[in-house]
């Protein structure tokens, strides 16, 4: 089997198939340092409240999201800052990168993996019931002769992304938690947007 040329790995046949995955873990491990443990209770009652404050009162719903900005450093490596601090991307050096950072990929695929779980776990919450594992993988396909714009016919574009989940609650059947999985993929806004491909072309400033 040829070694990947993006990432270095033998377990792609090629660079057309370069597949990905990225577990996601809740509820189960360590807790992430700097963090209280947080009860279901905890969420159940915060959803609750600001659902009927939503009910209420629709127009406190919708809201702008904080901007994002990607600054370049050098290369291909970017900065992007947020209220709780930095974060940077980069590509491997066959990208002419410098893999000082994970991917833009990885980051969007990490958005999508958590954000569905996120979802999953709200409606868990929301029904009371405590899970004792849920994960979520994502997987996905590039061919990288689009991005490079080496074919014409090849759209530049991750296919084949599919989220796989893994999920238990002691003493709930597998047919509510399959509908929980269900209920989070469904409201999940990073899934969502991405089905329905809510995405504006750029305005142009020229500096």
């Amino acid at each position: 089997m040829s070694r990947c040329p993006l990432c270095a790995k033998s377990r792609h046949s090629t660079i057309k198939l370069n597949r990905t995955s990225l577990p996601v873990l809740l509820n189960i491990g360590p807790p992430i340092s700097g963090l209280t443990p947080v009860s279901n209770e905890t969420v159940r009652q915060a959803v609750q409240k600001t659902s009927k404050l939503f009910e209420s009162e629709p127009g406190k719903a919708k809201v702008k999201t904080p901007p994002v900005t990607a600054s370049l450093s050098t290369g291909l490596a970017f900065r992007l800052n947020g209220a709780r601090g930095e974060l940077q991307t980069d590509m491997p050096p066959p990208m002419g990168g410098q893999a000082y950072a994970e991917t833009p990929g990885w980051y969007m695929r990490a958005d999508l993996a958590s954000c569905i779980a996120t979802m999953i776990a709200t409606r868990a919450a929301q029904l009371g019931i405590t899970l004792d594992l849920l994960e979520v993988t994502i997987l996905s396909e590039v061919d990288w002769r689009g991005p490079l714009g080496l074919d014409d016919s090849v759209v530049p574009a991750m296919t084949n992304l599919k989220p796989q989940v893994k999920i238990s609650a002691a003493g709930v059947p597998e047919a509510v938690l399959s509908e929980i999985v269900r209920w989070g993929e469904e409201h999940s806004p990073v899934a969502r947007t991405i089905k329905a491909g809510q995405l504006a072309q750029a305005t142009i400033n020229l500096g």
